[in-house]
């Protein structure tokens, strides 16, 4: 290993494979990411991701994408090309191993016949109360179907009907034969086959009845050649279930299934149901909305595929289900772009500034560093400097307290890459009395940093040189760090300024040719992104990313 690489973080998940491969339980590693196509992924899909592909690519091996395509009612190719999508921007690819649990339907219908004919899966018509009822309880267990005992002439008769049709959607299902008194619910005679007319987005009406997850998703990892079949830790109990139709049934191969804690964060929520309740009431701009933890949200934010990819790293993977606190992703997003994004100057709330013994109609250029730290990394710009600036509104007080260092009248503060300044009066307006113009003179001395110091330092912009931006400014979705763990309806916990627009910014003009999708840091505000679908003839709409600090926390602890 040379000084530059990062060691590979080890896990529970990394040991065990480790130690499968020392005793030559598998001669390679084949790992599977297997998304259900009913709606968008969100960053605890990415932790997943990032997770069964870098395990892959860290062992040399491969990690298949597969559908989970098992409920056509939920399913749309929409879903299916964005799930896509997500995966190879955050840098993964699946190169031919791309699969559709449809893919395998005839297969597990074969393997069906086969656990009928073993006396091991029946045909019950129970209706779905009656199931409830028989299924016992924690504490409790199950009561017999009283068609648990059909003999398999009639279970294989019924399923082959059921196959053809003769029966309305939800008459009858097929079942596991396990064991009703189990204390694993899941155990208790599961259901693996339901009636479903529904056209299936790739086989069309070519079937009408349809397998369960727990059935299909064992099977589909041993067709695949699965080694490690790595999970949230929800599915812990039904590995029970996992095993037993792979133990049952003739296969060449019995992946193992591994679990581990999901993704939670603090300030947002994860729950599909919830997720798509703010997208069809409307209450975000639908599931790209910035504000959103979904990886099209997070995309249209400006966050970078290598930040989430930081962040899942530095989470880790665990056993047990904790939140991991969302200033921590912040953290990885600013890490990500400090040393990537070119600094440039823009003011959010404008206030106009002349400086009156400056010549009027001349105009200066200061050659100015895209990263102040690294200069020759990316260069210089120009910024014009003139008489009539803009500085930020909350960059001047009247009457200031102490320790502000900004601009107040008789202070003095350094304008960023310029001269020192020195507000000499304050006009305002006379109906409402509030601040429109600050009147100060400059020190034509000062250019060179080293001549004096003074202790404050403020961005601006040449008034008559700025270009006109819009600033989207993004903040937590929620503000409570568990929205959905109350009684309370989460929706009562959304964010009132998790969105605040300003469409009277400034920026330097340097930025007047940025690119859709740029991302740059305005000095002392914070990461921003060059909106793609909102930046065109000629208007710039910037999105932030993330503050450069966490103010938040200053924020959460006076609500404490």
């Amino acid at each position: 290993m040379t000084m530059t690489e990062t060691p590979r973080r080890t896990n529970f998940i990394r040991n065990i494979i480790d130690h499968d491969l020392e005793t030559g339980k598998v001669s390679g590693v084949v790992t599977r990411f297997p998304p259900e196509p009913n709606g968008y992924l969100h960053i605890g899909h990415a932790k997943s991701i990032c997770l069964n592909f870098g395990i892959a690519a860290d062992y040399k091996g491969r990690c298949h994408l597969r559908m989970d395509d098992t409920n056509p009612a939920k399913e749309e190719v929409e879903y299916i090309d964005s799930i896509k999508e997500d995966v190879r921007w955050l840098g993964f690819d699946w190169g031919t191993h791309m699969y559709y649990a449809s893919d395998y339907y005839q297969k597990l219908y074969d393997y069906a016949l086969v656990l009928i004919k073993a006396g091991k899966a029946y045909v019950c018509d129970l209706n779905p109360d009656q199931m409830r009822e028989f299924r016992g309880t924690l504490t409790e267990p199950g009561k017999d179907s009283p068609r648990r005992n059909r003999s398999v002439e009639e279970n294989l008769d019924l399923f082959l009907r059921m196959k053809a049709g003769e029966f309305p959607d939800g008459a009858m299902v097929l079942r596991a034969k396990i064991d009703m008194a189990s204390p694993n619910l899941n155990m208790r005679d599961p259901v693996m086959y339901r009636i479903k007319r529904s056209p299936h987005p790739r086989t069309g009406d070519a079937w009408c009845i349809y397998p369960m997850y727990d059935y299909a998703h064992c099977v589909s990892d041993m067709l695949e050649g699965i080694t490690h079949s790595i999970c949230t830790l929800e599915f812990e109990d039904h590995r029970p279930l996992y095993d037993w139709f792979l133990d049952q049934l003739p296969v060449p191969c019995h992946p193992q299934q591994i679990e581990f804690a999901r993704l939670n964060l603090t300030y947002t929520v994860m729950s599909k149901r919830m997720l798509q309740q703010l997208v069809q009431e409307k209450l975000v701009a639908g599931w790209d909305d910035p504000r959103l933890p979904t990886i099209r949200g997070l995309r249209r934010r400006g966050v970078t595929p290598e930040a989430i990819r930081r962040f899942c790293d530095v989470i880790g993977v665990a056993k047990e289900n904790s939140t991991v606190d969302m200033a921590l992703l912040e953290t990885c997003l600013r890490q990500d772009m400090e040393t990537t994004a070119p600094r440039v100057l823009c003011v959010h709330k404008p206030l106009k500034l002349v400086i009156e013994n400056y010549p009027e109609g001349k105009t200066e250029e200061f050659d100015c560093p895209y990263l102040p730290d690294d200069p020759a990394r990316m260069g210089f710009r120009k910024v014009p400097f003139s008489r009539e600036l803009l500085i930020e509104q909350d960059d001047f007080m009247e009457v200031p307290p102490k320790k502000f260092f900004r601009l107040s009248p008789g202070q003095e503060v350094r304008l960023r890459w310029s001269y020192i300044i020195k507000c000499e009066s304050v006009v305002k307006d006379p109906a409402t009395g509030a601040v429109t113009e600050l009147r100060c003179t400059y020190d034509p001395t000062s250019l060179a940093p080293d001549t004096r110091r003074v202790k404050g330092t403020i961005h601006w912009v040449s008034e008559a040189h700025s270009v006109p931006v819009v600033l989207r400014l993004y903040d937590r979705l929620c503000n409570v760090p568990n929205p959905a763990g109350g009684k309370a309806d989460f929706r009562t916990h959304l964010n009132p300024d998790s969105l605040q627009v300003l469409d009277q910014a400034r920026a330097e003009s340097s930025i007047a040719s940025a690119k859709p999708g740029s991302r740059f840091q305005l000095e002392r505000r914070g990461y921003y992104y060059v909106d793609p679908e909102d930046s065109k003839d000629g208007k710039l709409v910037l999105n932030r990313i993330v503050a450069l600090k966490d103010s938040w926390a200053k924020f959460a602890a006076s609500n404490a």
